[in-house]
């Protein structure tokens, strides 16, 4: 099949709310960071599948579990029986969670496993409210969709979960408050204390819902000593905080799980994405007493605990473990944060690069005073990219998004990143069209 008929034929089964698109890439072989298309062309992937592929596309032990399982037993309902492949999981993610005294629920993607997030909360504290974050991304599922600050759109259509609120991330690049990252003296915890005593009743609130790195905002770092303040002003009021490591965990930072940055102990965590090597699969991980608040089926699914993707799983944990993986992340992380800032000076559109591991953002802008998003300028250089055999992609409308897997070759890391120097040049000296800005979409 041609990539015109494919895309042609996409069209016509696919709504526009189920996907949006960068480049016109039809996929059909891939290789740890190497994809080839169906007209047989090659590209270095830095998206991983929107993080997803943290050990690598085909990973060879994720894709030997696949199969041993699946030719033993595909799948035995976890709710009515046992098996062995998901209890071997949860106690794997015990032990490498920070969460005490730890219980796990499964699931299929990161919006479920926000959704069950939101029940445990609500349940164990026998409180409502919900607090999150200003262009906070949880997930698609209604729960999840409902304490998303991202965009208000879609519930604008649909409706939305009752008693949400929302606070600003302290984003030190454009912080909300005006200040700059030399005198500010923490006036997003401020605002969360003035939320307290003069709009909320904080002791009404059941859970504050955070990414410890706010991806799809634009790879946002918060100051090291951030949660430590806001984990203290919620335990004053038996708030419980909720960590949403979908797109930061299992290694893609340099930690198992980002908040390990920060040191703190959440009582609940949500991951998914990379967790199944490719294949569907999400954990709700908590605290017992709270994981035990809801009675029998209050948060399962008919394929909860499958086999063959807790299999999957655990390939994945155990490639991270033996190819000491988090290492890995840490030192080409820094490799490319380095490239990255000498490309800053070197480029008028690089305004900002930030990150943790391999989970970077480079932030575009028009004027580098202003710190005027670059929306167009952002286009086609994913544009550009993907001529040059590079897969890569904006958050925000203008932070490029880099998150290759974390097994990349050093040399095709370097190699990703020439080719991204290239295109900001050719966009920067006027050799890419506006046709660029028809056929990219993103978001």
């Amino acid at each position: 099949m041609k990539k015109e008929e494919v895309i042609e034929r996409y069209s016509k089964v696919f709504p526009k709310a189920s996907r949006v698109t960068y480049a016109p890439i039809v996929a059909i072989k891939a290789q740890n960071a190497r994809v080839w298309d169906v007209e047989g062309r090659e590209y270095i992937d830095f998206l991983s599948d929107a993080a997803v592929q943290n050990v690598g596309h085909n990973n060879e032990r994720v894709v030997k579990a696949i199969k041993e399982q699946a030719d033993n037993l595909l799948h035995f309902t976890f709710i009515y029986g046992f098996t062995i492949e998901p209890l071997l999981l949860a106690e794997k993610l015990g032990e490498i969670s920070p969460v005490d005294n730890p219980k796990v629920v499964f699931g299929l993607s990161g919006s479920d496993a926000n959704d069950g997030a939101i029940k445990f909360s609500r349940a164990y504290t026998k409180r409502r409210t919900i607090l999150s974050y200003l262009k906070s991304y949880y997930g698609a599922t209604y729960g999840a969709s409902s304490i998303t600050g991202l965009d208000f759109h879609v519930r604008a259509l649909v409706g939305e979960l009752s008693d949400v609120h929302y606070i600003p991330y302290p984003d030190c690049y454009r912080c909300p408050f005006g200040k700059e990252k030399n005198s500010c003296k923490m006036e997003c915890i401020k605002y969360i204390k003035a939320k307290f005593e003069g709009e909320i009743y904080a002791d009404g609130v059941a859970a504050l819902f955070a990414e410890p790195i706010q991806g799809d905002a634009g790879i946002i770092v918060p100051p090291d000593d951030y949660f430590k303040k806001v984990k203290k002003i919620l335990d004053e009021h038996g708030i419980l905080l909720v960590l949403d490591e979908v797109q930061s965990g299992l290694g893609r930072t340099g930690k198992w799980l980002a908040i390990e940055h920060f040191g703190v102990r959440p009582d609940i965590i949500t991951i998914a994405k990379s967790l199944g090597g490719g294949l569907p699969i999400s954990a709700v991980i908590g605290r017992a007493e709270i994981m035990d608040s809801l009675p029998p089926l209050g948060h399962t699914f008919t394929l909860t605990g499958n086999p063959v993707t807790s299999r999957a799983a655990m390939a994945v944990i155990e490639e991270i473990e033996e190819k000491n993986l988090l290492k890995r992340a840490e030192k080409l992380g820094n490799y490319a944060m380095k490239k990255l800032e000498k490309m800053k000076k070197e480029h008028e559109l690089i305004g900002d690069v930030r990150g943790k591991g391999l989970m970077i953002g480079v932030d575009l802008v028009k004027d580098k005073e202003t710190k005027e998003r670059a929306y167009d300028e952002a286009k086609k250089i994913v544009w550009r990219a993907y001529e040059l055999g590079l897969i890569i992609a904006f958050l925000q409308g203008n932070v490029l998004r880099i998150q290759p897997p974390l097994t990349i070759e050093g040399e095709l890391l370097e190699e990703g990143l020439n080719r991204l120097d290239q295109a900001i040049t050719d966009v920067e000296e006027g050799k890419v069209g506006d046709k660029a800005l028809k056929n990219v979409q993103g978001w």
